[in-house]
């Protein structure tokens, strides 16, 4: 009976979320609170990235604004920047181009912003990215589920055949190329599922070639990491 009482007001909060913002993925909601820089498209049946965005740095742009790594389905209502020809991917970055020089690099995630950046030693911003963490209820497990925040660094490193010792429960084997952990089970890493809203168990997901870029070309064994609430 508690078990249905939670999964109950887990489905309350997720349907109050929905008619709140009136879609539960990110690029719609950004698209209504900022009609002035994106325009809001309505995804048909025909659609696909490729068909959409033909070319790569559009494509991306859009992805990474949208904070989604799933392919489109009809009806999903996505934000598009009204320059998205001429735009710098950096400008649209949810967190500061420039922060107080850290000395040394460092990646900060931002979970209500669905977002990660990497700031090099001077505190510059180099790149950024989507994100997908904890759901906060996690019907497989029967119980609550979360991100934790804090400051952290990575104490352990992984490959493109990472995968999860516990998920999906009772086998393990979830896909987590370029895993790194950074604290205890938690850890960042690639993922096909990154769907424009919360999803994870705990981990924060991003899109693969950007888990491979932190991994392979940013982060090394002790860089720090910031999860922001």
């Amino acid at each position: 009976m508690f078990v249905m009482l939670r999964i109950f007001i887990f489905a309350l909060l997720l349907c109050w979320s929905v008619l709140s913002f009136g879609s539960p993925y990110y690029g719609a909601r950004l698209c209504h609170k900022f009609p002035e820089e994106f325009d809001c498209y309505k995804v048909r049946r025909s659609d696909s990235w490729d068909s959409l965005f033909p070319g790569d740095t559009e494509q991306d742009t859009v992805r990474r604004v949208n904070r989604m790594g799933i392919n489109l389905q009809s009806g999903m209502v996505i934000a598009i920047p009204k320059d998205l020809q001429t735009v710098d991917v950096l400008a649209l970055a949810p967190l500061p181009r420039q922060m107080n020089a850290p000395g040394e690099p460092i990646i900060v995630v931002s979970i209500s912003q669905l977002a990660w950046a990497a700031y090099d030693a001077g505190g510059n911003l180099v790149r950024w990215g989507p994100v997908s963490s904890a759901r906060g209820y996690c019907p497989d497990l029967h119980h609550g589920c979360h991100t934790p925040t804090g400051h952290y660094r990575i104490y352990s490193k992984g490959g493109p055949d990472c995968v999860s010792t516990k998920f999906p429960i009772g086998r393990g084997g979830a896909p987590m190329p370029y895993c790194m952990y950074f604290n205890g089970g938690f850890a960042l890493h690639g993922s096909y599922e990154v769907p424009g809203y919360n999803a994870s168990h705990g981990c924060i997901r991003m899109l693969v070639e950007d888990a491979q870029w932190l991994s392979q070309d940013f982060s090394d064994i002790g860089t720090r990491v910031i999860v922001e609430p």
